[in-house]
C-alpha cells in the first residue's frame, strides 16, 4: 500500500514558508521603522511645521492711520471705531449661497455683493475680505447672536472720519478703497492687510507718513475654522500725526466768504512760505468716499456742471489779467524799458502801426498822461500795452519766468498744474503758428495765452512784499508719532529773484499802495478803517475776447462766459506777513467782487494775529 503523505517534503515546503514569512515580516518592520525615522527625526520640523500651518496663521496686523491736525492742533482727520464684516473665503463651502444668505438676513445688500466680487481677486484665500464696512453696532450684535456661517466674522476696526466735512476736501483729500494701481504702486508687505489709502490732497501726499508700518499675528484655528488664540508676533507702528499750517477757522470764514460761487482763496505767510488758507468752491463731503460712495452720490457729484470735485486752486488756470502789471511794470523797470519819470498819455485805445485793430482800455474815455504808479493803480491797459510792446513777448517771457509763472509752484498737494507762460516756442510747439505783435499786447495785460493759478499768483505777489524773496510754498507744518518721539519738521525753501536797483522794487509797493490808498485807486473802497496797511492789485480777466467796438455787457452774455473777478495784495506793507490771492469765477469786476472779500478774510486774520503798531 503506497503512502498517502510525504512528510519530508512537506516539513520543507513548510520551513520554506516560514522563512519567507519572517522574511516579509521584517522587511515591513524596516520599512516602517525608516518611515518612523524619517517622520521623526528626519523630517520631524517640515511635518511640525505642515501640521500647525493647518491650525496656525500669520496674518498682517493693520496699523492705525495718523490723524491729520492744523496749526492750531484741531483735527481735520482722524479715525473712529467701528465693526466690519468679512469674509474668509477657504473657510466658506459655497461662497455664493453664503452671499445670498447674508443679503437675506439684511447685512449686506447688491451693492456689497458686486464690490465684493470685483475685488475677491486682490486678496488671498485664507485673508479675511472685508465685505461691509462700519455696521451699525446693533447689527454687529445680532450677527454675534445669531452667526452660524463658517468662514464669515465681525471684526472690530478704525474707519476714516473727517469732522469739518465739507470744509477744505480739496486740500484734505480723502481715504478710499485700494485699486489694482494702488496694490501694485505699494510695498505689498505694509500694505497686505490695509484697504484704504489716501486718494488725493495731504491724505495722498503724505500716504507713507499717515500709514504707518504693518505688524504680524499668529492666530489658532479649531477643526471648525474659527479662531481659538491669537498672539501678536511683530506689532504694528501708528502712522504719524501730520500737523499742517492750514488754519481751518480761517479756512471755514473764506468759504463763508465765496458762498456758493466757483473761487478760490490762497492765503500764504510772506516769511517763510506756509499757506495758511488754501480753500476751492464749491467743495464735496470726503467722508462719502471713506465706505464707497454710493452711485447716486457720486453721479451727483460728477454731473454738477460747477465742478466740486475739481480742485482750483492748484489746478484751475485763468487768465492773471491785471494781477501781473506790477511784474510786468517792475520788468520795464530793471530792464530800462521804462523809468521811474516814465509816462504815457492813453486816450482809451492803443494802436499798432500797419495794424488795424485797437487795443481798447477797459476806460474807454482813457486816462490821460498817466505814470508807472498811476497806471499801477488805475490799472491803464494802454500804459502796459505800450510797455509791452517796447519789452517784447521774449523779455517779457524771461522776466515773468522769475516769478515761477509757467512753472508749479512745488506746493506740497498731489496734481498740480504749471500754467501758461507764452513765448515764440511756445506757440510753434503748441499752434504751430508764428508770434503776432498784438499777443505781445495783450500778454502784457496778463490775457491771451497766458494762465496761471491761484498759487501762483499768491506766491509772485508774495515775491513783490518780500522784494524778490521766492518761497516754495508749504502746507505741511510737521509730524510727529503718537508717542511723541518722532519728529519731522518741513523745511523751508527759497530762492531770490535777482535784484538790479532796488528802488525800482520800491516803486511797485508805492503803486500797489496806491492801488488802495490812492483817490483814483482800483480797490480805494477796502481802505475805510483799515486796522493794518494793505498794498493790492485788482484784475478782470475776460474768459472771451470782444470785438474792438464791442461794449461788454454781463446781462447779455451766458453766466459762464463773464469775466473772472480777481484780486491780489499783502499786508502790512512795512512790515509783510501775508500775501493772498482770490479768484471768483465769471464774477466780474475785481475791484467790486473780489476785493471785498480778500478785506474781509484779511480782517479776521489780523484779529488773529494782531499788527505790532510799533514795527509798521
Amino acid at each position: 500500500m503506497d503512502k498517502i503523505g510525504n512528510l519530508k517534503r512537506e516539513k520543507k515546503v513548510f520551513r520554506s514558508r516560514v522563512i519567507f514569512s519572517v522574511v516579509i515580516m521584517l522587511s515591513m518592520t524596516l520599512i516602517l521603522t525608516l518611515r518612523l525615522f524619517n517622520l521623526q527625526i528626519t523630517k520631524h520640523d517640515f511635518y511640525v511645521e505642515e501640521a500647525l500651518g493647518n491650525q496656525m496663521q500669520n496674518l498682517p496686523i493693520t496699523p492705525i492711520r495718523g490723524d491729520i491736525l492744523d496749526r492750531n492742533g484741531k483735527v481735520l482727520a482722524t479715525n473712529e471705531f467701528g465693526y466690519r464684516l468679512t469674509i474668509t473665503p477657504e473657510k466658506v463651502t459655497n461662497l455664493n449661497d453664503t452671499l445670498v444668505e447674508l443679503e437675506i438676513n439684511d447685512y449686506i445688500d447688491t451693492i456689497d455683493i458686486e464690490k465684493f466680487n470685483k475685488n475677491l481677486n486682490r486678496f488671498k484665500k485664507f485673508h479675511n475680505i472685508p465685505i461691509k464696512f462700519n455696521l451699525p453696532e446693533s447689527l454687529a450684535s445680532s450677527f454675534l447672536v445669531n452667526n452660524q456661517m463658517p468662514g464669515v466674522e465681525i471684526e472690530p476696526y478704525f474707519h476714516r472720519v473727517y469732522p469739518y466735512g465739507a470744509s477744505s476736501s480739496h486740500l484734505i483729500g480723502y481715504v478710499a478703497a485700494m485699486s489694482k494701481e494702488d496694490k501694485s504702486k505699494y510695498d505689498k508687505k505694509n500694505y497686505a492687510g490695509t484697504s484704504f489709502v489716501g486718494k488725493i490732497g495731504i491724505e495722498r501726499q503724505y500716504e507713507n507718513l499717515l500709514h504707518g508700518r504693518s505688524g504680524i499675528k499668529q492666530i489658532e484655528r479649531n477643526v471648525a475654522g474659527r479662531v481659538v488664540d491669537s498672539k501678536v508676533i511683530d506689532p504694528s507702528i501708528p502712522g504719524q500725526d501730520v500737523y499742517l499750517n492750514i488754519d481751518i477757522d480761517l479756512q471755514i470764514k473764506a468759504e463763508s466768504l465765496l458762498g456758493d460761487t466757483r473761487g478760490v482763496i490762497a492765503l500764504i505767510d510772506v516769511t517763510d512760505g506756509s499757506v495758511i488758507s488754501l480753500v476751492s468752491t464749491p467743495s464735496f463731503d470726503p467722508n462719502w468716499f471713506v465706505d464707497g460712495i454710493s452711485v447716486k452720490q457720486y453721479d451727483e457729484l460728477k454731473n454738477n456742471e460747477d465742478l466740486p470735485l475739481f480742485d482750483r486752486s492748484t489746478k484751475g488756470l485763468y487768465p492773471p489779467g491785471s494781477t501781473i502789471k506790477p511784474m510786468v511794470a517792475l520788468a520795464g523797470l530793471e530792464q530800462k524799458n521804462i523809468t521811474i519819470k516814465h509816462t504815457t498819455f492813453c486816450p482809451g485805445f492803443y494802436k499798432l502801426s500797419n495794424y488795424s485793430r485797437k487795443f481798447n482800455d477797459w476806460k474807454r474815455t482813457g486816462h490821460g498822461s498817466v505814470d508807472t504808479i498811476e497806471a499801477i493803480a488805475q490799472s491803464c491797459d494802454v500804459f502796459f500795452y505800450d510797455l509791452a510792446y517796447k519789452m517784447g513777448i521774449d523779455q517779457i517771457h524771461e522776466s515773468l519766468s522769475l516769478f515761477q509763472f509757467g512753472k508749479k509752484t512745488g506746493i506740497d498737494i498731489p496734481g498740480e498744474l504749471g500754467g501758461i507762460l507764452p513765448s515764440r516756442e511756445w506757440k510753434k510747439i503748441n499752434k504751430d503758428e508764428p508770434w503776432y505783435r498784438g499777443e505781445t499786447l495783450i500778454t502784457g495785460i496778463g490775457q491771451g495765452f497766458m494762465t496761471a493759478s491761484p498759487m501762483q499768483l499768491a506766491l509772485a505777489t508774495g515775491a513783490i512784499a518780500n522784494k524778490g524773496q521766492l518761497y516754495t510754498p508749504r502746507v505741511l507744518m510737521h509730524t510727529q508719532s503718537k508717542n511723541g518721539e518722532s519728529y519731522l519738521e518741513s523745511q523751508v525753501q527759497s530762492k531770490q529773484i535777482p535784484i538790479k536797483d532796488i528802488s525800482n522794487w520800491d516803486l511797485i509797493e508805492k503803486a500797489m499802495r496806491q492801488t488802495v490808498y490812492g483817490k483814483l485807486g482800483t480797490a480805494k473802497r477796502l481802505n475805510n478803517k483799515l486796522s493794518y496797511t494793505l498794498a493790492g492789485k485788482t484784475g478782470t480777466a475776460q474768459v472771451f475776447g470782444l470785438d474792438p467796438e464791442e461794449k461788454y455787457i454781463a446781462d447779455n452774455i451766458d453766466e459762464k462766459l463773464r469775466d473772472h473777478a480777481l484780486f491780489t495784495g499783502y499786508a502790512p506793507i512795512e512790515n509783510p506777513k501775508v500775501a493772498i490771492a482770490i479768484i471768483v469765477e465769471n464774477a466780474g469786476s475785481g475791484s467790486s467782487k473780489a476785493a471785498p472779500l480778500a478785506r474781509a478774510l484779511l480782517d479776521e486774520y489780523f484779529i488773529r494775529n494782531p499788527v505790532d503798531s510799533e514795527k509798521l
